[in-house]
């Protein structure tokens, strides 16, 4: 997939002056991060790392992806309501992962009681890479798809402007003028806005649950200003203060500090180490109370790696979305070779053609956040040790995607400038509303681009791997 800017690639004096206004520009835009050293400070902030130069997205690819994203979201809203999938689903998981169980009892609890809540909001992000299998024709390739705290919407809104400077000062105007315009911070906010509207109380909050460590915040505040520009209050919390200031009324009103509380946007709460005592007991409360949550616990569960196997099964499609045969065509198109590792003949003959050939394969344990993939000499040693094991049950494995590496230059604070042969991953933003059973709003928002260096087999811009893109449409 070749640019209009090869040659540019090889002309240091134009990269480094292109590179130094290229920082200048994301400063500018407010493509932000605080630094390791100050995690909850402002006082000193640096730019969030991004490409020098935009990469080469197929763009029948990125058409294809924004097509199935109101699939996926109707298929992700048809999953958190089927009680008997996730438990049919999730039965060898939650056996042997503690988080997910911990997450499942929780959602059991509120059902028992009967949900409070009326009011359904999704932002979810689905996520791919371009597979060049065997014949080298790009084939997109779903990766996953997050349904709780997708993160940088905000930042992604302020990229393209950034790479849109770079082209012009590098002579490449025209190829400027064909950046796409892309704004998810706008579409997840008009999400969280119309729960607030449909929730139907003027003085109500809205509410983001967020990290202790909050180096991302200005991706959040990204989403939280086209809150406010819509006169929604917006407040941020932690599970502590939930815990110690948060209550629910008769009628399950959730109340925060004495403020009525109509939308819960997390931010937080999808890894184990979210949660101690105190911030379990602090996820129940919210999610027993009348409050929007985005999103419901169903719905984080919906989003784990074996409901993303189970999805996979003949059959499984058309069970949770009856008479959408299109939808479902859609969206099997995208689906990777996913094989489940629960006991028994199938499992052990998957694990048996991991452990010969690792290199066909990622090990992914139910986990969000980047960084917890294995590969390689890495995926074979640890399936050696728990092939016998019940273990295995937590993991799921899937074919290992082969896109077409492009050379780019990835921009760090304090990281030497240098060409990298890089791999991309590109996110569709997806939002969704639903009041009892009917759908009022479903949506693909905007679009994220991270490009990585090749030797990076794993993790996300938060985690310290992938830097922030824009796609160039080939």
């Amino acid at each position: 997939m070749a640019v209009p800017w090869e040659d540019v690639l090889r002309d240091k004096p134009a990269i480094l002056e292109a590179a130094s206004l290229a920082v200048d520009a994301a400063l500018l835009e407010g493509v932000l991060m605080r630094t390791e050293g100050e995690p909850n400070a402002s006082d000193v902030v640096n730019y969030a790392p991004f490409t020098l130069l935009p990469s080469a997205v197929p763009s029948a690819l990125f058409e294809q992806a924004y097509a199935v994203q109101q699939d996926f979201n109707l298929l992700v809203d048809a999953i958190s309501q089927n009680k008997e999938f996730l438990e049919h689903a999730l039965a060898s998981t939650i056996k042997v992962d503690d988080f997910t169980a911990r997450l499942f009892r929780i959602h059991m609890q509120v059902l028992e009681e009967g949900l409070a809540q009326s009011v359904f909001l999704g932002i979810n992000r689905s996520d791919y890479m371009f597979d060049c299998g065997v014949d080298g024709t790009p084939a997109l390739k779903q990766i996953e798809i997050n349904t709780i705290a997708a993160s940088f919407g905000g930042l992604t809104s302020r990229t393209g402007a950034v790479h849109g400077r770079v082209l012009k000062v590098l002579g490449k105007s025209e190829e400027a003028s064909r950046l796409l315009p892309n704004n998810p911070s706008k579409g997840l906010a008009l999400g969280i806005a119309k729960a607030w509207e449909l929730y139907g109380s003027q003085s109500a909050v809205v509410l983001f649950l967020v990290e202790e460590v909050q180096r991302n915040i200005f991706d959040q505040r990204c989403v939280e200003n086209e809150l406010w520009n819509r006169d929604i209050r917006v407040i941020r919390r932690r599970f502590r203060d939930v815990f110690e200031k948060g209550s629910l009324d008769d009628a399950k009103r959730l109340y925060m500090d004495g403020q009525e509380v109509a939308v819960v946007y997390y931010r937080e709460g999808y890894v184990p180490k979210n949660y101690d005592q105190q911030n379990w007991e602090a996820r129940l409360l919210l999610e027993r109370s009348r409050a929007v949550k985005c999103p419901d616990i169903a719905t984080q569960l919906a989003g784990t790696k074996k409901v993303q196997q189970e999805l996979s099964r003949p059959g499984t499609l058309e069970g949770l979305l009856p008479g959408r045969a299109e939808a479902v065509a859609r969206i099997r198109a995208t689906f990777a070779g996913l094989y489940s590792l629960d006991m028994g003949e199938e499992g052990d003959k998957i694990a048996a053609t991991a452990i010969a050939d690792p290199d066909r394969f990622v090990l992914k344990p139910q986990r969000e956040g980047g960084g917890n993939n294995l590969y390689g000499e890495e995926l074979r040693q640890v399936l050696e040790k728990i092939r016998d094991s019940p273990e295995r049950t937590s993991y799921i494995l899937m074919d290992k995607i082969k896109p077409q590496p492009a050379m780019n230059y990835l921009l760090r604070a304090h990281s030497p400038l240098q060409v990298s042969k890089c791999l991309s991953e590109l996110g569709i933003f997806g939002v969704y509303v639903r009041q009892g059973k009917e759908m009022v709003m479903n949506m693909a928002v905007g679009h994220l681009l991270r490009t990585k260096a090749i030797e990076h087999a794993d993790g996300g811009v938060a985690a310290g791997v992938a830097v922030l893109d824009t796609p160039y449409l080939v």
